[in-house]
C-alpha cells in the first residue's frame, strides 16, 4: 500500500471532427452540436442537469427514465450482466499515451484524408485535427550541444552491435518542395468540399499533398495560379486561387513533416484503422471473450532527422477496446441501485473517453443530462429543428431503440473551440462505446495477464512483426506508386546501431566496507539478507494501528520483521499496538490525532483491510501534513503471503523512512548534489499541478531534500524550482559545512514542445539563482531532460540489451547532447530504454562520464533491489509528487523535508 504505484496518464480522445451534413448541405458535426446561448439571447439554459453551467436549448420530455411503456424491440436499460465500469480513460498498451479508437464508414474516413497526386490520403497528417492550417506553431528545434563538448559518443564498455526498430528512408533529398496557401472564392469552409474542388485540376497541378488550406508539391507553380471549379450541390462557380508561400529544403522542420505526411498516407493504403494519431488493423484484432475486450495490433511511426540519415521509427503498438456500451453501464448501475443509480452512473461515466464507432470520433464525458432523451430535438445550424433520433436515421441511417436513455454531454476543448468548433457535443450512450481499462479491471490479475500474452512482445517475435511490416510497405503496389512520385523508398532491414554494454556495478553495504556486484540481471535481493545496511537504523519507539481481528496476524508479522531486520544491521523495538473497532478514515484519522496528542514517536504504522483511497488519504494528511511523522501504510492481505521476503522490503522502507540507507554504489570522489524533479496532475483539479523536487545531501547520495510546490497547468516552473534548489542547496551546506562543486539536474515531466521553455527559462533561472548563492566561484551544472516514453526499442542478437547498455551514435539528434541507456532487465516483452538530453553543460566532464554517472543512479531507488529505468532523483520525485497530487493535495510539513518519508 505504501508503493501504490505510478500515475496514470489521463486518455486524450483524438480525431478529426469536421463533419458535415449531406442531408442540409450546412456544416454539422458528429453527434450533433449545440451551442451555448449568446448574451442576450432569448435562448434561455435548460435546468437541472445544465444548473452548474449555461447548457445547450432543448426539449426535454419531462420524463425520467422507466417512467414510460418501451418499445417492444427495446425494453428499458434490458438487464444485462457486464463487466463493471469506474470510468478510465482509453487504455492504449506498448506507446506513449491514450487514445480512442474505432471503424470509420467510407464516407466518414474521406473527410479524413489528404488529396495526393489526385488522390486519398490520410488527414490526419501526423500533426493532429488540421495539421498545418491555421493556429498550429510547430516548435523550433533548439541546438542545445554544448560548443565544449568535442564529441557525445563515449568510449568505455564493451563494444557491441544492436539493432534497433529504425529503418533507413532512402529519399533523393537535393529536390525542393513548394508551400501554397490555397484560397476559394465564394468561401467554402467545408474541407472534403475544397479538396474535392481542386482534385478537378490534378492534371494541371500535378503530385501534391493538400489539406484543405496549405497545398505542398516538388513542381513548381506559377506565383500566383488562379482555377475555376463548380460546386455540384449548388452549382456555383468556385475561384481557387493558389500562392506561392515559400519552400522547404533538407533540414527544414516542414520538409521531414512532409515525409510523415506521406507515410501516414501509405499506412492508410494497406487498409489499417486510423484510431486518434496512429494505425491499427482491426482485421487483426484478438478477442478477450472472458472479458469482453478486443486487442487492435497497430503501428506508431514517426520519421526524423537523426546522425547522418532520416530514419523511419516503427513500433508495434496495441489499443484495448472494451465491447461496453454507456447503456450497458447504466444497466449496470440500475441493477446496483435503483435509487442511487443516478449518482454511481455519474461517477463511472463523468471522465471516461467514448468511441463512437457510426464516425471514428472519441469524445470525454463531461456531464449527464437526464433531462434529455434520444427524442428531444435541437437546432440544425439552417434553423430546422430535428429530434436526436431523426438526425442519427437520416444521416446515418442508425435506429435508436431506447426512448429513454439520458444524454451524454461532451464540453471540447478551448483549443478545438478555437478552431472554429462547437462547444457542447450530446451524445447517445446507446452508441458509444466505452474504452480503456477499470481500476477494477486493473487490479484483476487474471486479465491483465490475458492481455500480457499479447501485448508483452518478445524481441525476436518484435522484429519479426516490423519485418512483416517492411515488406507489406515495400510490396503494395499502391504505396510503391506513392513513394515513387515522391522519389522515396524505405529500406528492406533494421538499423544496425555501434553501442557500448557498461560494466556491472558494485553495490557498497556497510558504509561502504562491504560490496557486492550487481550481476548479471541488475539484482541484488539475495545480497540484502546477509549484509548490513549502508547505514543503519535503531527504531524504539514506533506505534502500530491495526483492526482488533488482526491483532494476531499483525504480532506475528512484527516478530518477522524484526528478525530480518536483525541481519541487516537495524533494531526493531517492539511497538505499541493499537486496537480500533473499525477501519473508516474517520477513525483512523481520530486514533492517530489521540497518539500524537499524548507522545511523540518516531514512525507510524498502519495496517489496512484493503487500499481504499479515501483512507489512505486520510493517514497520510495526517502524518504527512497535520501530525508529520514517517508512516507506513500495509495492506492486510500481505501478512500472510510469503512473509519473509516481503518483511525484508518492508524493514528497508522502514529504515528508508527514518533516514538510514540500505546500499550506495560507487561514486567520483566529488561534492557532487544531484536533483530529479517531475510533475504529476491533481485528479480532482485538473487545473492545478504538483511539482516535487528531490536532493541529495550527502556524498554516498544516501539521504536527500525535498521540496513540493502546487501551480496552475500554464504557469511558470522557473521560479518555483529555482527557488527549492536555493533550499536544497542551504540544507546540503548546513549538512556537509560547504556548497556541492557539481550539480547534476534530471528533469523529467517535459513534453517535446516544452524543451524550448525549459532551456530558455528554467534553465536560466536556476543559472541566476546559482550565481548569487555561489557569487565568483564557478559551480559546474549539468541540466538533463529525461524521457520515459519513447518509442525506439534496441535488440542485441534478437534478444534484450543486458542493462548498462548506451546508445549514443546513429538514432540520436545530431542538433543535441543525446543518449539512450538500457537500465533494467526485463523477464517478459522487449526492454524500454530512457532517453537523455543535455541542454545545459558546464562540468566539463566528458560524454562518457555523464553517462557513467546517469547508470550508476538507476542503482539508487531503495524500493526496489535492482535498476530501475530513470535515476533514482527522478523516481523518488515522482513517489512525491504523485503521493501529493493523488492523496494529499496540500504542501507537505517542512519537519520531515530531510527523509525519505514519501516512499
Amino acid at each position: 500500500m505504501s508503493d501504490r504505484g505510478r500515475g496514470k496518464p489521463m486518455g486524450r480522445g483524438r480525431s478529426d471532427r469536421r463533419q458535415y451534413s449531406q442531408a442540409t448541405g450546412s456544416q454539422q458535426v458528429p453527434g450533433p452540436y449545440q451551442q451555448d446561448p449568446l448574451p442576450g439571447s432569448s435562448q434561455q439554459p435548460s435546468a437541472s442537469a445544465w444548473g452548474r453551467r449555461p447548457g445547450p436549448p432543448s426539449q426535454s420530455s419531462g420524463q425520467t427514465p422507466y417512467s414510460r411503456t418501451q418499445p417492444a424491440q427495446s425494453k428499458a436499460y434490458p438487464a444485462l450482466k457486464r463487466v463493471k465500469s469506474t470510468g478510465r480513460a482509453v487504455e492504449r498498451l506498448g506507446s506513449r499515451s491514450d487514445r480512442g479508437a474505432g471503424y470509420a464508414s467510407e464516407s466518414e474516413r474521406e473527410k479524413m484524408e489528404v488529396d495526393s497526386a489526385g488522390g486519398s490520403g490520410d488527414g490526419a497528417l501526423a500533426l493532429g485535427r488540421g495539421a498545418l492550417r491555421g493556429r498550429r506553431v510547430i516548435p523550433p528545434e533548439i541546438h542545445t550541444r554544448p560548443s565544449h563538448l568535442v564529441t557525445k559518443k563515449g568510449t568505455t564498455g564493451q563494444p557491441v552491435n544492436l539493432q534497433a526498430n529504425y529503418f533507413k528512408l532512402l529519399a533523393t533529398t537535393d529536390w525542393c518542395l513548394y508551400q501554397y496557401r490555397v484560397d476559394f472564392a465564394p468561401e467554402e469552409d467545408r474541407t472534403i468540399v475544397r479538396k474535392g474542388l481542386l482534385r478537378l485540376h490534378k492534371e494541371s497541378v500535378g503530385a501534391y499533398v493538400f489539406d484543405g488550406t496549405v497545398l505542398y508539391t516538388s513542381r513548381r507553380l506559377p506565383d500566383k495560379m488562379e482555377l475555376w471549379s463548380v460546386r455540384q450541390s449548388d452549382e456555383q462557380k468556385i475561384q481557387i486561387t493558389i500562392r506561392l508561400v515559400g519552400d522547404m529544403v533538407k533540414g527544414d522542420q516542414h520538409y521531414l513533416q512532409f515525409f510523415n505526411i506521406i507515410m501516414r498516407k501509405c499506412l492508410g493504403l494497406l487498409k489499417l484503422q486510423l484510431v486518434g494519431r496512429d494505425y491499427f488493423d482491426a482485421r487483426s484484432k484478438v478477442e478477450i471473450r472472458d472479458f469482453r475486450l478486443e486487442l487492435w495490433p497497430g503501428y506508431a511511426t514517426s520519421i526524423r532527422q537523426h546522425e547522418d540519415q532520416i530514419l523511419l521509427c516503427a513500433e508495434i503498438t496495441h489499443k484495448v477496446m472494451r465491447q461496453q456500451t454507456l447503456l450497458d453501464i447504466l444497466n449496470d448501475c440500475y441493477q446496483e441501485s435503483t435509487r442511487d443509480y443516478k449518482k454511481i452512473f455519474q461517477e463511472r461515466t463523468i471522465g471516461l473517453v467514448v468511441l463512437t464507432d457510426y464516425n471514428n470520433n472519441t469524445y470525454r464525458i463531461t456531464d449527464i443530462d437526464f433531462d434529455t432523451n434520444p427524442s428531444s430535438t435541437f437546432q440544425l445550424r439552417n434553423g430546422e429543428s430535428v429530434s436526436y433520433k431523426d438526425y442519427y436515421k437520416n444521416k446515418y441511417q442508425i435506429r435508436i431503440r431506447n426512448d429513454s436513455q439520458p444524454m451524454l454531454v461532451s464540453r471540447l476543448k478551448p483549443r478545438e473551440r478555437r478552431a472554429g468548433q462547437t462547444e457542447i457535443v450530446y451524445l447517445v450512450p446507446e452508441l458509444c462505446r466505452a474504452t480503456g481499462l477499470t481500476d477494477s479491471m486493473r487490479s484483476d490479475f487474471h486479465l491483465m495477464r490475458a492481455l500480457g500474452e499479447h501485448t508483452r512482445v518478445a524481441p525476436k517475435s518484435r522484429i519479426d512483426k516490423l519485418m512483416v511490416f517492411n515488406r507489406r510497405v515495400r510490396s503494395e503496389s499502391a504505396i510503391v506508386q506513392e513513394l515513387g512520385n515522391w522519389n522515396l523508398k524505405l529500406d528492406d532491414r533494421l538499423v544496425d546501431i555501434p553501442s557500448r554494454i557498461l560494466q556491472q556495478e558494485a553495490i557498497l553495504f556497510a558504509g561502504g566496507t562491504r560490496k557486492a556486484s550487481a550481476g548479471q540481471f541488475a539484482d541484488w535481493t539475495r545480497e540484502l539478507q546477509n549484509k548490513h545496511m549502508y547505514n543503519t537504523i535503531q527504531l524504539n519507539n514506533w506505534v502500530v494501528i491495526c483492526v482488533n481481528r488482526m491483532r494476531r496476524e499483525v504480532e506475528r508479522f512484527i516478530q518477522i520483521l524484526q528478525e530480518v531486520a536483525q541481519p541487516m544491521g537495524c533494531r526493531f523495538a517492539t511497538p505499541r499496538i493499537w486496537d480500533i473497532q473499525d477501519d473508516r478514515s474517520n477513525t483512523y484519522s481520530d486514533i492517530l490525532e489521540r497518539i500524537m496528542s499524548s507522545s511523540n514517536p518516531e514512525l507510524i504504522y498502519c495496517v489496512v483491510s484493503n487500499n481504499r483511497a479515501d483512507r489512505y488519504s486520510a493517514i497520510k494528511k495526517k502524518c504527512v501534513v497535520d501530525r508529520p511523522v514517517p508512516s507506513q501504510v500495509f495492506l492486510a492481505k500481505n501478512l500472510s503471503k510469503n512473509a519473509k521476503s516481503v518483511a525484508t522490503k518492508v524493514a528497508i522502507q522502514l529504515a528508508c523512512k527514518l533516514g538510514g540507507a540500505p546500499w550506495s554504489v560507487e561514486l567520483p570522489p566529488i561534492k557532487l548534489m544531484v536533483v530529479g524533479f517531475d510533475v504529476c496532475h491533481d485528479p480532482n483539479d485538473k487545473s492545478r499541478d504538483y511539482g516535487a523536487m528531490v536532493a541529495s545531501l550527502d556524498d554516498p547520495l544516501t539521504r536527500y531534500f525535498s521540496a513540493v510546490s502546487a501551480h496552475t497547468s500554464g504557469e511558470e516552473l522557473s521560479n518555483e524550482f529555482s527557488v527549492n534548489l536555493s533550499k536544497a542547496l542551504h540544507s546540503y551546506r548546513n549538512t556537509n559545512k560547504c556548497l556541492p562543486s557539481h550539480i547534476v539536474i534530471y528533469r523529467d515531466g517535459v513534453g517535446e514542445g516544452q524543451v524550448a521553455h525549459v532551456y530558455e527559462h528554467e534553465v536560466e533561472q536556476i543559472k541566476s539563482k546559482l550565481k548569487s548563492i555561489y557569487g565568483e566561484t564557478q559551480v559546474k551544472m549539468a541540466f538533463v531532460i529525461v524521457t520515459k516514453r519513447i518509442n525506439t526499442r534496441f535488440f542485441y542478437n534478437s534478444n534484450n540489451p543486458p542493462p548498462g547498455t548506451i546508445v549514443d551514435d546513429v538514432v540520436t539528434n545530431p542538433l543535441r547532447y543525446d543518449f539512450f541507456i538500457v537500465s533494467q532487465s526485463v523477464r517478459q516483452g522487449t526492454v524500454s530504454p530512457c532517453a537523455y538530453n543535455v541542454i545545459a553543460d558546464s562540468t566539463g566532464w566528458r560524454a562518457d562520464q555523464l553517462q557513467r554517472i546517469t547508470y550508476k543512479l538507476t542503482h539508487m531507488y531503495y524500493n526496489w533491489s535492482g535498476t530501475v529505468r530513470v535515476p533514482a532523483p527522478c523516481q523518488y520525485a515522482h513517489k512525491l509528487a504523485f503521493l501529493v497530487s493523488q492523496f494529499i493535495r496540500r504542501p507537505p510539513s517542512s519537519q520531515l523535508q530531510d527523509l525519505l518519508y514519501y516512499l
